[in-house]
């Protein structure tokens, strides 16, 4: 019987090995494609007269898409063509190209808006998004409900991810029912029933730690670690309007397990209040930029 299973063992390998292979012919393929298309949309810029005219020569594109349509294929419409120019246009100075595919890459490149088009680009590179993940929070809005929304630029060796490049306004927690009224325990355990989505609803790089977790004498009601940002991140939930109390609440709980659980090596505590609802007046005397606010809306 053991040397029957050997031979059941060596078919595991060979089919193994296949996929294995099969894989890192798809990425040198796509790789390749991406290539391509980022010489065509240089060389389309170039015919143009350079980027600042590119816009202005659709006619050209519409013109060289029906010759090349019928050498090969479809791949090359008026809409992919615009699609490889803008991916010249983006990434000419260099960046992570190579990190998506071409299928993520055509429902970015549309993006006018380079802070929303970068994003998505980020997004999709620290969360191996998928086509249907990527169009989902799109479609969410996930740019537009940035809380501290600024520049934000495309990540590279130099330039990476920050708390307010992730932080929503509100934030979508989904149910599976209905909810008039709404306890902050109630509120917890709809984020710990879909704590995944939770997890990428918040950002990139978040993990969870626990929640009730005992900090001294008190418990914060949840409480997560960030790899790309090394800190813990500690979140109190409010189901009323945001109050000052809430700052000094929040507050020693960071200096808590800033003092008693963080390693040397660790970045200083990240605290979010996430309330029902927002306080100006409040929100305007905190000086400390490790506190952050958020609402929430149930979805």
């Amino acid at each position: 019987m053991g040397d029957v299973m050997k031979y059941l063992d060596n078919i595991k390998e060979l089919i193994e090995n296949d996929i294995v292979l099969k894989k890192k012919h798809r990425l040198i393929e796509e790789n390749s494609t991406l290539s391509t298309y980022f010489e065509i949309g240089k060389l389309i810029v170039q015919a143009q007269g350079g980027e600042n005219r590119a816009k202005y020569g659709n006619g050209l594109i519409k013109e060289w898409s029906r010759e090349l349509t019928n050498l090969y294929g479809r791949g090359y419409d008026t809409s992919n063509l615009k699609r490889m120019r803008q991916l010249y246009i983006v990434f000419q100075k260099g960046g992570p190209l190579g990190h998506l595919s071409w299928t993520h890459y055509r429902y970015i490149l549309p993006i006018k808006e380079e802070s929303k088009r970068n994003y998505y680009i980020n997004l999709c590179m620290k969360q191996n998004l998928s086509k249907r993940e990527l169009i989902e929070k799109i479609k969410n809005n996930e740019y537009e409900r940035l809380k501290y929304k600024g520049n934000i630029e495309l990540i590279t060796e130099q330039n990476e991810i920050t708390i307010k490049d992730m932080i929503k306004n509100p934030i979508l927690i989904k149910t599976n029912e209905k909810v008039d009224k709404l306890s902050e325990k109630a509120l917890k355990q709809f984020i710990l029933e879909k704590i995944e989505e939770f997890l990428l609803e918040l950002g990139v790089g978040f993990t969870y730690v626990g929640s009730e977790y005992k900090l001294g004498k008190f418990k914060c009601d949840l409480l997560f670690f960030n790899y790309e940002l090394n800190c813990f991140i500690v979140i109190e939930l409010k189901i009323r309007k945001l109050k000052p109390m809430d700052i000094g609440q929040i507050k020693y709980y960071m200096n808590y397990i800033d003092m008693n659980i963080k390693k040397e090596y660790m970045n200083k505590t990240i605290g979010i209040v996430l309330c029902k609802q927002d306080d100006e007046i409040v929100v305007k005397y905190v000086t400390d930029e490790r506190v952050l606010f958020s609402t929430y809306q149930l979805k």
